[in-house]
């Protein structure tokens, strides 16, 4: 499976925003963004910062798709599905993204990040409806309840990530930390999304 293997920290520097890809670490003084706000490279603090039509849409997309870790064809996949559906196209590809298992693992706080999500994931360690699945891209459905494995309830990561996140963030989950489980209630609206991005520029980019 194809993935990114370079530093993360390096993306939120070109993005010039944070993305939150390294869970607490994002939130201390330890963040490089706090202390180096430019691109990465020897030429990071010379290249210009003002951007073309395409420029702008461009940085969007790459956020976005780096918010959700993903790699170009995937991202473009998600987009041609979005596109097919009813509805406006950029609320569709952010509803979808939503719906991914390691997104929804993230979101109810078993992984301080969306990369850790998918790495305990992708080791087992969650049943959707009692069934084991192992698959990071699982598009979840209105309903689907999601479970620790009894011989992962003792994870110090799960732990650790959920004493940090607060009860009910999201009105679409509803998480239990006694029994380790949440529900995925319904899929999000737009406006119910935490994500400060753009969308349209994304449809306005793949539609040239």
């Amino acid at each position: 499976m194809a993935r990114y293997t370079g530093s993360s920290c390096k993306l939120c520097r070109r993005e010039k925003t944070k993305l939150f890809l390294k869970g607490s670490k994002c939130l201390s003084e330890k963040c490089p963004l706090e202390k180096r706000n430019y691109a990465p490279g020897q030429h990071g603090l010379s290249r210009r910062t003002k951007f073309s039509e395409y420029g702008v849409q461009l940085r969007e997309k790459q956020k976005v798709k780096r918010i959700y870790g993903l790699l170009e064809t995937q991202f473009r996949n998600y987009f041609e599905k979005a596109n097919r559906q009813k509805g406006v196209t950029g609320t569709n590809l952010l509803k979808l993204l939503e719906r991914r298992l390691d997104n929804v693992v993230f979101r109810l706080g078993f992984a301080p990040s969306r990369k850790a999500a998918r790495q305990l994931v992708l080791h087992g360690h969650f049943t959707i409806n009692n069934q084991l699945v192992d698959i990071p891209s699982y598009l979840l459905a209105a309903g689907d309840v999601i479970t620790v494995r009894e011989k992962s309830k003792k994870l110090d990561t799960i732990h650790n990530s959920l004493r940090r996140t607060k009860e009910n963030v999201y009105s679409w989950l509803s998480v239990d930390k006694a029994s380790l489980s949440g529900t995925f209630m319904n899929v999000p609206e737009r406006e119910d999304i935490p994500l400060t991005a753009n969308e349209q520029l994304i449809v306005e980019l793949y539609n040239k």
